[in-house]
């Protein structure tokens, strides 16, 4: 799978399954994309891997455990790596899509949970498992 910012000026490619796909709705997602939860796939360190040009450098933002990647020219955060598993948490909305702009392999990755959704901002009417924390680490809330 490949990805990118909005304007596409950083670039990465996925060559596994993501270790967990959720739907975070942690403070740190909220402020970092403006949204209210994000679709979020982490990754190990071996299956993620920048495919941008040479000399596009993103820009580092170090908060609360992770380091959060922004294109420096739409300022997207684009990928972040976890500070304790070394992970790359993407978001997916950045994965690629098809021509009638569907994420192209979606079933493959979707979240199969919600995290830190005592955080949330709303409530989310659907069947999939809420977790305080991180899935089978934290207590479920629904």
């Amino acid at each position: 799978m490949k990805g990118s910012c909005r304007c596409g000026s950083l670039s990465y490619s996925l060559t596994a399954k993501p270790v967990v796909s959720v739907y975070c709705h942690c403070t740190q997602c909220q402020r970092a994309t403006c949204a209210v939860f994000v679709s979020s796939m982490h990754y190990s360190p071996s299956a993620f891997s920048w495919t941008h040009e040479a000399e596009v450098t993103p820009i580092e933002e170090k908060i609360d455990g992770c380091v959060l990647y922004r294109c420096a020219k739409c300022r997207t955060c684009t990928a972040s790596q976890m500070s304790d598993t070394q992970n790359w948490a993407i978001r997916g909305a950045h994965l690629e899509r098809d021509e009638d702009g569907k994420i192209i392999n979606w079933e493959e990755v979707k979240p199969t949970s919600h995290i830190f959704y005592g955080n949330r901002i709303l409530d989310v009417a659907d069947t999939l498992p809420k977790w305080a924390g991180f899935p089978n680490k934290s207590t479920r809330l629904d």
